[in-house]
């Protein structure tokens, strides 16, 4: 699901940034493309937008039998949707112009300005937390971290389509390998009892009451983890006293510091830039507003 949500984060990119560009046939085939994934959303969550499908422990709920044989349909048409978007931008030369040599950012900056996600290996930085700190099993899966050197809006493009080649790679092999057994933790101070127990069981009636109504009881202590987003280092800080309530929580938002690149791309440029460069980093406006 993290990667099929890859996916549709780029095709949004590069939709909206088709739309700044006024190639505005590429938004309509990139939303098409995105509803197929919001339609898988909606199949094993109830939700399209937000569905709130990953729970502390595992997930909400088991995917349906229909998932599977849908998503590897959906994997399958992304295939040749992914090298029709390339011809159709390739020779274009209204994205060309407007993409290649425009809102450069170097390595150096790029690493001093905190940069992460496609902008940062636009500039020729390998970094992928998928690959130097696996977490939810990315060490068993192969694929590559897509970069590019050339440091431009052109090279961030290149990098977010071959990310959406490798994120169809990675959601193949999740599909090839999807067990059977328990979809979340049986530890009911973590995770909530399934509904059927709540009928027969007081046991899971007082664990449903203590745990919605006091939240987990952390060990004291501070952790720091973080996931590699459609835009970058996603991470999550938080300060415990043991207590049910946290001493602490900050979240390292990656469009917060993307947009800090902002300044030195479009030092000296043209205000005619300005767009390709927003485009560019993909910001959301809810990461920046702190």
């Amino acid at each position: 699901m993290c990667e099929l949500a890859r996916i549709a984060s780029h095709l949004i990119y590069l939709g909206a940034g088709g739309m700044d560009l006024n190639v505005s046939s590429l938004f309509l085939y990139c939303i098409q493309d995105r509803e197929r994934f919001l339609d898988l959303s909606e199949m094993v969550s109830g939700q399209r937008m937000m569905p709130g499908y990953f729970r502390a422990g595992g997930v909400a709920e088991d995917v349906p039998e229909e998932f599977i044989p849908a998503a590897r349909d959906y994997l399958d048409y992304l295939a040749g949707r992914f090298d029709e978007y390339e011809r159709l931008l390739k020779d274009n030369l209204i994205w060309r112009e407007r993409l290649e040599g425009v809102a450069p950012l170097s390595r150096e900056d790029a690493i001093a300005l905190g940069a992460t996600g496609p902008v940062l290996r636009g500039s020729g930085v390998v970094h992928d937390f998928r690959k130097l700190a696996p977490y939810g099993g990315y060490e068993e899966f192969e694929f590559d971290v897509a970069v590019e050197t050339g440091g431009d809006a052109y090279a961030r493009y290149r990098v977010r389509i071959e990310e959406m080649r490798q994120a169809r790679r990675i959601a193949q092999q999740a599909l090839d390998r999807l067990p059977d057994g328990p979809w979340i933790t049986n530890d009911r101070k973590i995770a909530l009892p399934p509904r059927a127990e709540l009928a027969r069981s007081m046991e899971a009636v007082i664990h449903q009451f203590k745990l919605v109504s006091e939240g987990m009881h952390p060990p004291a202590g501070e952790s720091y983890v973080a996931t590699e987003s459609p835009r970058g280092e996603k991470g999550y800080f938080i300060v415990s006293d043991g207590s049910n309530k946290p001493v602490r929580v900050h979240v390292r938002a990656p469009s917060f510091y993307n947009l800090q690149t902002l300044p030195v791309m479009l030092k000296d440029r043209p205000l005619a830039d300005v767009v390709v460069a927003i485009a560019s980093i993909d910001i959301v406006l809810g990461d920046v507003d702190r």
